[in-house]
């Protein structure tokens, strides 16, 4: 019996990051994207390499996290501002990700940021994957994305005009929104950390940041504000070596002083003693010649303020 073969034409494989964009072609809201994603960076990193002594962990800024195949393909990702996937390598087969792709690797976020020019309608959009009456794909919103299908732990929308920050935790498929702590701060408890909104000057930028807080509310720096603490602290303990230094100089100074005082006090006295040996030699001296000018002991006596005993016995 002879056998037919058919040929079957199997579906392509699911591309990988760099087959797939790396942009769709829109633009940056606003300038403070930019700082504000490399400040929660530039910060959480000596949390994320204690955590990750290997250094597998992944964090994206603006870039594509691809979670369906479509055409086109940019329209099966979403782009969170800001986010962090743990315990996967930096680099793929010595390459940058150009993108993370969710059915590549099956580890989603744990934490993604979203940084909300508008009033948060966008990030917060719930509508589900559907399609229309006339046979269109109908785009799910992000919040519906994040939370049904890559499952992200916890996501946070930063709205950036009214400096309000509305976090979300991930429970049996579905996200709560979280409630601050005393702190007005977000626990993020798998990382032992704290996010919440920090007023001050960054990058040439005074406004409402994000931050991060370790869990006793101290904030976490970053390396420019390290090296400022560090220098602070170095300048401080240099002063207090300093002052050290100047008070034991002055003790130095104020025992020379005491020194100098001492040694002013004994050559006083050394004077004085050699005062009093000259007058009492010269008073000596004086009782022959007076006694040769015809004048009684008596009146030596008295004229050099010695007894008469005194005047006999050196007299004699």
């Amino acid at each position: 019996m002879q056998q037919t073969k058919i040929k079957i034409d199997l579906p392509p494989t699911f591309p990988d990051h760099t087959e797939l964009p790396d942009e769709d072609g829109t633009f940056v809201k606003n300038f403070q994207e930019h700082p504000q994603s490399i400040l929660l960076t530039d910060s959480i990193g000596p949390i994320l390499q204690q955590r990750h002594p290997d250094g597998h962990y992944a964090i994206g800024q603006d870039s594509g996290i691809y979670w369906r195949e479509t055409d086109p393909p940019e329209k099966g990702a979403e782009a969170p501002d800001w986010f962090y996937v743990p315990n996967v390598p930096p680099l793929l087969n010595g390459e940058f990700r150009r993108s993370y792709c969710l059915w590549r690797e099956y580890i989603a976020p744990l934490v993604a940021l979203e940084f909300a020019s508008g009033d948060g309608t966008e990030e917060l959009d719930k509508t589900p994957l559907s399609v229309s009456q006339d046979a269109q794909i109908i785009r799910p919103g992000k919040f519906w994305v994040y939370e049904r299908i890559i499952k992200i732990s916890y996501y946070g929308v930063y709205i950036i005009t009214t400096g309000q920050l509305e976090m979300y935790h991930l429970e049996n498929g579905s996200y709560y929104q979280m409630s601050p702590n005393e702190r007005g701060h977000y626990f993020i408890e798998p990382l032992g950390i704290e996010l919440g909104i920090w007023q001050g000057s960054y990058q040439n930028q005074t406004l409402s940041w994000l931050r991060w807080w370790d869990s006793e509310g101290n904030l976490l720096l970053t390396g420019a504000e390290r090296v400022e603490v560090e220098k602070a602290r170095s300048d401080r303990f240099a002063n207090i070596a300093e002052q050290a230094h100047q008070q034991v100089e002055q003790e130095r100074q104020r025992a020379e002083q005491a020194h100098q005082q001492v040694e002013q006090e004994r050559q006083r006295a050394e004077q004085a003693r050699q005062q009093a040996e000259q007058s009492e030699l010269a008073r000596r001296n004086a009782i022959p010649q007076l006694l040769a000018t015809g004048m009684s002991v008596e009146q030596i006596a008295q004229i050099l303020s010695l007894t008469v005993e005194e005047v006999r016995k050196i007299s004699g």
